[in-house]
């Protein structure tokens, strides 16, 4: 989520632009929080999980096409935070920036704590914390050398993961049980909330799709429809896989941070598939975090004008002093991350989306019905699920 995407390829690849521009937003949106879904959809049962998934999957869908359409409206190209700004005006911009740094430290908090627990899995010596902080290390020597983050190696990184859960369909179908996907727990409907939402967060890239296919603009919802919906197969299928293997006894036995799913994996299923998921998910959140780490870095330079140092300060010490503190958890941090963030961010973009409807420059190459019920009945969601969130991690 959240990536700065290169320059658009020319050549052989420029012939495949519908693809390029689905694959863009698909690698936006599967990152690290798929590897917190199966711990909370155990909690609350995999029919209730399943139920939570596809509703925001479709929420989702339809706030991916409202930017999309945000996008086509405007005639000036801007990020996420500048098409706000210009429907929502100066206060919609800065609480839309707020939200963008929340979502920022929240995954780079959740990256360092799932990169330690993950490296000590696979090789199984030292401490978690010990490893979090060498990743911290390295990670912060290759930004502070202006190394740029590898845009293509996450994509190809994301394409491996999703090898990983087919295999992991294919060589492990024997050992998931009906039982392990059956309970249903009415008291935990919400539980699974803000994991799910924080897995589907993937309009930032949006504006960059529309670069992407340059003059097949008319092919756009088309690509978001696509981009939005494969998603939500790979998050049930995968929910389906590990839940029914590893079940929600043994994922209350291991440790918290224990509970990522590819850990779960090499504990309880085959030693050497979790060992190549793990892998897979310390690659992916490697360049998750180098590439987010540059963005925040980079806000804070160009449009706070901070000196350099400053920047680096800013941009790590949090996530750094939550680790080093056990403030929270990989899968708190992506809870309160999705659910307090992701609810605001589309919060603004169904307010932007109504704007936009009025005061558009330009005839979208589509154009959806205002969808003033549906939206309405999304903001009150996304209110609830940021109260909800707020109360249960820090009043509970």
């Amino acid at each position: 989520m959240f990536k700065k995407r290169g320059t658009l390829e020319t050549g052989f690849l420029s012939k495949y632009r519908t693809a390029m521009a689905a694959t863009t937003l698909i690698g936006t949106i599967v990152g690290a929080g798929i590897l917190a879904i199966p711990y909370v959809v155990s909690q609350s049962g995999f029919l209730i999980g399943f139920i939570v998934t596809v509703v925001l999957g479709l929420a989702f869908l339809l706030l991916n096409l409202m930017v999309g359409e945000i996008v086509l409206r405007t005639k000036q190209q801007q990020q996420l935070p500048g098409y706000i700004g210009k429907y929502l005006g100066k206060w919609g911009k800065q609480l839309m920036m707020f939200s963008l740094l929340l979502s920022i430290y929240g995954a780079l908090t959740a990256y360092l704590i799932g990169e330690g627990e993950t490296l000590h899995t696979l090789f199984g010596f030292g401490t978690p914390m010990a490893f979090s902080l060498i990743f911290f290390a390295v990670t912060f020597l290759i930004i502070y050398r202006g190394v740029k983050a590898a845009g293509k190696a996450e994509l190809i990184f994301i394409s491996l993961l999703l090898l990983v859960v087919v295999l992991i369909g294919i060589f492990s179908y024997k050992d998931i049980r009906a039982e392990n996907l059956s309970t249903i727990n009415i008291s935990k409907f919400f539980i699974p909330y803000g994991v799910i939402l924080f897995a589907f967060i993937g309009y930032p890239a949006i504006p960059e799709i529309q670069e992407v296919l340059e003059d097949e603009k008319k092919k756009m919802k088309k690509v978001i429809i696509i981009g939005s919906l494969l998603p939500i197969v790979l998050y049930v299928l995968f929910s389906l896989f590990v839940v029914g293997i590893v079940s929600l006894d043994n994922f209350e036995a291991l440790e918290p941070n224990q509970r990522i799913a590819t850990i779960a994996l090499s504990i309880y299923s085959s030693p050497m598939l979790g060992a190549f998921a793990n892998l897979i998910a310390v690659l992916a959140m490697f360049t998750s975090f180098l590439t987010l780490g540059i963005a925040l870095l980079e806000i804070y330079k160009y449009d706070y004008y901070l000196s350099n140092t400053k920047a680096l300060l800013l941009t790590f010490s949090i996530p750094l002093l939550i680790t080093l503190l056990k403030l929270s958890t990989f899968i708190s941090v992506i809870a309160v991350t999705g659910a307090v963030a992701g609810g605001l961010e589309g919060i603004l973009i169904i307010l932007s989306y109504w704007k936009a409807k009025l005061l558009g420059e330009r005839k979208p190459e589509y154009s959806l019905k205002s969808h003033k019920v549906l939206g309405t009945l999304l903001i009150v969601m996304f209110a609830f699920g940021i109260i909800y969130q707020i109360y249960i991690h820090f009043f509970q």
